[in-house]
């Protein structure tokens, strides 16, 4: 019954996106107040609806409901509860669910907070999302029933994939979700804006807290999945530019350059119509990805069906969603002109070269990771190529280098005209302190690339330009120390939300160059009392004992790690065998910390008794994944911004109100 229930449920939702879709954008062009306001309404009730049917959904995965297609083929008696949790969407079906439930949120989410949005505006953008919201029901209901039952149900299913039996798995999708669908939110607004031919900074100012929300929740996504590559694979590597990472990749890149763009319009109002492209381009990426996950035109740990009809459904989808708004964006971009002039050398030329340099990387990595499918296709299969790390390494690490050398000096110049020397004066003491950090780490990590130290040196500057602009806002040195305090502690949420972020930017990539330029790798075969040197320490191979699980059965590696002949750390490697699944993962051992990791992995027994063992030491590995969070944190900092949160009155505004109620 409650099967049936969700099941109904997702078909009201359907009908009642249509309705969505078709009243409220009916009202906005006849001016009928009562046909606009519809849209709240339906965006809050397919948003109800669908999280009904998700909660169904739930349901059965905690009680193994093995009737139920999906449940049968992606969940177990014996599973963990959490991994019977995240069951729920570690399929393509349930998946899809989750990706409706969260743009049915955001939807919900602009009806009830956007107060302030204009009439029109707010019911096409609902509008828009509601069509949205259609086509994916309408993929769900007729390609991809999550509901779908099955003749005769199974004593017990089949299980999760182990690799997807860990807690990265269960909190991965949410989060990478949460910015794939995000972006759906600047999309409406962009679509709306095009047919009312209009773009300004309110308009700016309602679509910022979206992209930032949506950017916060695709960085924390890839962190998390790069992380759980880095432990589960066993293989030592935090990316490996497979083409379902780069399906993300390219969303936060244009998303990134987005966030900034819509920054410009919102102080300067300029760069209407390319920061509307931005919006476009974004959400069509994140339909990309989906595309290239559930079309079967890829095989990967990623992959979640292999159903062609369903890649040529997503494909439609993506025509329309792309054509359709691109026509639109060719129609009304004339109209988006702006009179706003600035000089070549502003904060707003360097926003643009910022955005142009993002933009390209996005167009690398998407021409690395179609070009090999598109040969494929042309060929019918006969040629295969494969575009990897060098590929990427030559034409994609070039444009962060850029990125980060006008970071800095673009946030030292003013708006409208500057002066490059000036500016340059004003964050000095930052190119100072970064060669002198590069100078040190080429001193302290004698050897690797001789580039090493230049790209240490581009992170410090980075994070120091951060470090002085903060310093020339609050006047230090120029007035005195208790004056710099008080306006560092007044400091708007948004300006502190832009340091962060900055700062998070630069730690990702001292990361990204130190495991790169320094990692050291051993892979030998090893007997209990065996000792494997790796740099400064000695790793003690104790030996191999195998434990029961609650769903598997795990040869547990144990090795004691030595540093001058003293014990530092013991660490277990575990080569687990799922017996459903028939199927086997590794966990590697890792001795983590803020300079570097000791990572084991422990591969197959071989024919004489001992045990293939991989060794590798991560230099400051770490900083890769509390980068990307601390960049997050500084979205979520600008989001806070009470200027930035949809409907939130002004300060000034509120008070007004409460002496008029006086």
């Amino acid at each position: 019954m409650i099967n049936e229930l969700g099941h109904f449920a997702l078909v009201l939702a359907f009908a009642v996106s249509i309705a969505q879709s078709i009243i409220p954008m009916w009202g906005a062009y006849k001016g009928q107040a009562e046909p606009m306001r519809f849209a709240q309404s339906a965006a809050i009730t397919a948003f109800l609806l669908v999280g009904l049917s998700f909660a169904a959904l739930t349901h059965a995965f905690i009680n193994s409901d093995f009737s139920l297609r999906i449940v049968a083929a992606n969940s177990h008696s014996l599973k963990p509860f959490l991994y019977k949790i995240s069951g729920v969407w570690g399929n393509h079906e349930g998946s899809m669910l989750l990706w409706v439930l969260i743009l049915t949120l955001f939807g919900g989410l602009v009806a009830a907070l956007g107060k302030n949005i204009p009439p029109e505006l707010k019911a096409r953008t609902l509008s828009v999302q509601g069509m949205i919201g259609v086509a994916f029901l309408a993929f769900i209901l007729f390609t991809s029933n999550p509901f779908d039952r099955l003749p005769i149900a199974p004593e017990d299913g089949s299980g999760l994939n182990p690799l997807l039996q860990d807690p990265g798995l269960a909190f991965h999708p949410p989060f990478l979700y949460v910015g794939y669908v995000g972006l759906s939110m600047p999309f409406s607004f962009a679509v709306a804006a095009l047919i009312e031919g209009r773009v300004d900074a309110g308009w700016a100012r309602w679509v910022r807290p979206w992209v930032l929300l949506a950017w916060a929740g695709l960085t924390i996504g890839i962190a998390l999945g790069s992380y759980w590559a880095y432990y589960e694979l066993g293989w030592g590597g935090w990316w490996f530019w497979d083409p379902v990472e780069n399906a993300s990749f390219m969303p936060w890149l244009i998303a990134t350059a987005l966030l900034h763009s819509v920054i410009v319009v919102e102080k300067r109002g300029t760069l209407q119509s390319w920061t509307v492209l931005l919006a476009i381009i974004a959400f069509s990426l994140s339909i990309l990805g989906t595309f290239i996950v559930r079309s079967g035109i890829i095989t990967s740990v990623h992959a979640f069906a292999t159903d062609p009809e369903r890649g040529v459904f997503i494909l439609g989808m993506l025509g329309i969603a792309v054509g359709g708004s691109l026509i639109l964006y060719t129609w009304r971009a004339p109209q988006l002109r702006s009179d706003a002039v600035f000089a070549t050398m502003s904060r707003e030329s360097a926003l643009v070269l910022n955005n142009l340099l993002m933009s390209v990387a996005a167009a690398v990595v998407f021409i690395g990771t179609l070009y090999p499918l598109a040969v494929e296709l042309v060929t019918g299969g006969e040629s295969k190529i494969s575009v990897g790390a060098p590929f990427f390494d030559l034409a994609f690490a070039p444009l962060m280098v850029l990125v980060l050398i006008v970071m800095p000096i673009g946030a030292a110049l003013p708006w409208k005209r500057g002066d490059l020397p000036k500016a340059m004066t004003r964050i000095w003491p930052a190119v100072l302190l970064a060669f002198c950090g590069g100078m040190v780490f080429a001193s302290l990590r004698w050897g690797g690339p001789i580039l090493a130290p230049f790209a240490i040196a581009l992170s410090f500057w980075a994070i120091f330009g951060v470090l002085a602009d903060l310093g020339e806002r609050v006047k230090l040195g120029k007035a005195p120390l208790r004056e710099s305090l008080r306006r560092l502690a007044n400091l708007p949420r948004s300006v502190w939300g832009q340091a962060v972020a900055h700062t998070g930017f630069g730690m990702t990539a001292f990361g990204v160059a130190a495991i790169t330029a320094w990692a050291s790798e051993d892979i030998r075969t090893a007997r209990a009392g065996d000792v494997i040197p790796m740099a400064s320490y000695e790793i003690v191979f104790e030996g191999v004992t195998r434990e029961q699980g609650p769903n598997f059965e795990a040869d547990i590696g144990r090795f004691t790690i030595m540093e001058d002949g003293e014990v530092v750390g013991e660490i277990a490697s575990e080569k687990r065998f799922y017996p459903v699944q028939r199927d086997r993962t590794t966990e590697a051992g890792i001795r983590a910390s803020l300079v570097e990791d000791v990572y084991v992995s422990l591969g197959d027994k071989q024919d004489d008794g001992s045990w293939a063992v991989r060794s590798y030491i991560k230099p400051y590995a770490n900083w890769i994944w509390l980068g990307a969070l601390v960049m997050a944190l500084g979205g979520l900092l600008s989001l806070s911004d009470r200027r930035h949160r949809v409907g939130a009155p002004t300060r000034a505004k509120a008070k007004a109100k409460v002496v008029a109620a006086e």
